[in-house]
């Protein structure tokens, strides 16, 4: 074999290499990356993981359907772990090393407040899909849970009106979202002539197990011959050990009802839910919901995870809402650019569970029903109470003083998250 006849092989070879990695990088590019940003190990995989699996449901579905501007969608998934400043870490990896054009993650008000100016600093898009504070509106985030006009304040004003609740036990994990939740409640329980001796404030940490002596306590505070009612912020797998201390103690919902907004299906299906029986929940969606895209999404849903004893809840749901928003945001602006993509949703409308339509409003936050449900032998929820409508969520809230006057108009000309209507100027970020 001559010299010649070597070079003209190696030659061949090399076009052959590239040939094959012009034809990889070209099908990598067919490929639009979706950021799955959910802890799956720590204190809060009780809750997250189940919202990993409905991103690959929601990813699996599209990708049936023939993807998105026909390009096949492909799930990065990534462990955060509970570990609030690993959140930012992983976030920044999804959006730098990994190439993702949206991030859909985080659950509690710590991680997504962590992850916030990495997605900022890099322009990019992050649905949150849980109940949180408020108090907070970004450019580069789509809030699709609720805001506490959509949850914490109709639950009040449920138990206050129906039940006849005159004394409050805001009962939370020591955080920003129970804080500053309850921050909100006391200053409308004040506001409707709560005294506040009426008003029990407490905080545990993450993963708090013992529960015996601040179970005592509410009882303790419960016996003064008025109503008394707790309203739940607590989070996490704390949740098991607080329901079990309850039912230790007696406390029955007849005696002192507990509203939780941080306790879904999914929660109640690691307990004995027998002395939890009346005890109630405020969220914007139930499994047990009567619709036929709920119905849908119930099987798909048991038909993706092989357990038809998997339950569905209401961050999935928001998930639900938000991912089909961004998909129509894409096909409107014809790109998954994230600025495109900010500009496109605005405005956007999809069916949620309930049998009607949510669309996201000029502040990023969506409108949606809100609904009062009482916990069933069975772990599921009885729909007790509901809106007459939509309610559209408030990035600021009403009560606090250095809240109520800021709205959020994330539109040109205003583009701004807090414009102050007394000052007619706006701080924080805008662009």
């Amino acid at each position: 074999m001559t010299m010649k006849t070597l070079k003209k092989m190696a030659f061949t070879s090399l076009l052959m290499v590239a040939s094959m990695a012009s034809a990889g990088l070209a099908m990598a590019e067919e490929t639009i990356k979706v950021g799955v940003l959910h802890s799956l190990s720590g204190t809060m995989a009780i809750s997250e993981t189940t919202l990993k699996d409905t991103m690959l449901m929601l990813i699996e579905e599209q990708n049936k359907k023939g993807g998105v501007l026909g390009k096949k969608l492909e799930a990065v998934v990534v462990d955060p772990a509970s570990n609030w400043p690993l959140f930012a870490e992983k976030a920044r990896e999804l959006v730098t090393k990994e190439g993702t054009d949206v991030i859909f993650g985080c659950w509690t008000s710590v991680s997504r407040k962590s992850v916030l100016p990495v997605i900022e600093e890099l322009d990019s898009v992050l649905f949150y899909p849980v109940q949180y504070e408020g108090e907070e509106s970004s450019k580069n985030v789509f809030y699709t849970g609720a805001a506490p006009n959509q949850q914490a304040i109709p639950a009040v004003d449920y138990l206050m009106n129906d039940i006849g609740v005159e004394r409050w036990v805001l009962a939370g994990t020591d955080y920003v979202y129970p804080r500053t939740t309850n921050k909100i409640l006391e200053a409308y329980l004040i506001a409707k002539g709560v005294d506040k001796k009426d008003i029990m404030i407490n905080y545990t940490p993450f993963g708090h197990s013992d529960w015996q002596s601040i179970v005592s306590d509410i009882k303790k505070f419960g016996s003064a011959g008025k109503k008394t009612a707790v309203v739940s912020t607590i989070n996490g797998d704390a949740n098991v050990p607080f329901y079990k201390e309850l039912g230790n103690q007696g406390i029955s919902a007849e005696d002192i009802p507990v509203v939780a907004f941080s306790v879904g299906e999914e929660e109640l299906s690691g307990l004995d839910t027998k002395p939890l029986v009346g005890h109630l929940a405020a969220w914007n969606y139930f499994m047990s919901v009567e619709s036929d895209e709920n119905e849908e999404f119930i099987e798909a849903w048991h038909k993706f995870i092989k357990d038809k004893k998997r339950v569905t809840n209401d961050p999935m749901e928001a998930h639900y809402i938000g991912f089909n928003m961004w998909v129509k945001a894409v096909e409107k602006a014809g790109t998954t650019d994230p600025k495109a993509v900010q500009e496109a949703m605005i405005g956007v409308a999809v069916p949620n569970l309930s049998g009607g339509f949510s669309a996201m409003m000029p502040n990023h936050h969506i409108t949606k029903p809100v609904l009062i449900g009482e916990i069933q032998k069975d772990g599921q929820f009885d729909i007790v109470w509901e809106t007459s409508g939509l309610v559209p969520g408030d990035a600021w809230s009403d009560f606090l003083p250095g809240s109520k006057d800021l709205i959020s108009d994330w539109r040109a000309p205003m583009s701004c998250g807090n414009y102050n209507v007394k000052t007619k100027k706006c701080s924080g970020q805008n662009y």
